[in-house]
């Protein structure tokens, strides 16, 4: 995995045999943080990142600008990786990170954030509830995206709030928004 602009441009960090992560594509992971830079600011953003995996997307979104990153992740080996790569690229003093189920996490004390990125696995049963809650409980600022990972399955193009979705590959990227205007 590496680092594709800012601060942190070329640094690589590896993703350990054995650990359970799908890391998001340089691909989709360049299309979303364009996405993001088209229409808003990363710079001195609070960012949340909801089943991290490794860190791939937070770790981008320091190297970009952000304040940052709360990534959560339940599984505790994963955690242990994205604290080595953050002190080995010396930003561990932006991350916070926590070994949770997401929506354990979600359940808590709702701070708002920026960025919300949200890459649960395919299959996961929840997507949906997740969204809501997001919603509901006010985890993003009024000017927020909830960034959401999904495959094909899914469709959110007519779910509330929606203002984006594309596929890129096999991921398909949808964009939700407390206040959608037209993002296309």
């Amino acid at each position: 995995m590496r680092i594709i602009t800012g601060k942190l441009k070329g640094r690589h960090f590896n993703i350990p045999k054995g650990l359970d992560v799908r890391p998001t594509t340089d691909r989709t992971k360049e299309s979303i943080f364009n996405l993001i830079e088209a229409r808003v600011f990363m710079e001195g953003t609070q960012i949340l990142d909801l089943f991290a995996g490794s860190g791939n997307l937070g770790f981008e979104a320091i190297s970009r600008g952000a304040r940052h990153v709360t990534s959560v992740e339940l599984d505790a080996q994963n955690v242990k990786q994205i604290e080595k790569t953050a002190a080995d690229f010396g930003i561990d003093d932006q991350m916070r990170i926590v070994c949770s189920d997401a929506q354990r996490f979600l359940n808590g004390m709702a701070i708002p954030y920026h960025f919300i990125f949200c890459d649960p696995p395919y299959d996961y049963p929840f997507m949906e509830e997740l969204i809501d809650q997001v919603f509901e409980d006010n985890w993003l600022t009024d000017e927020g995206w909830l960034i959401l990972e999904h495959d094909k399955y899914k469709d959110f193009t007519d779910y509330p709030k929606c203002t984006f979705s594309k596929a890129y590959g096999r991921t398909i990227v949808s964009i939700f928004q407390k206040h959608p205007v037209d993002s296309e």
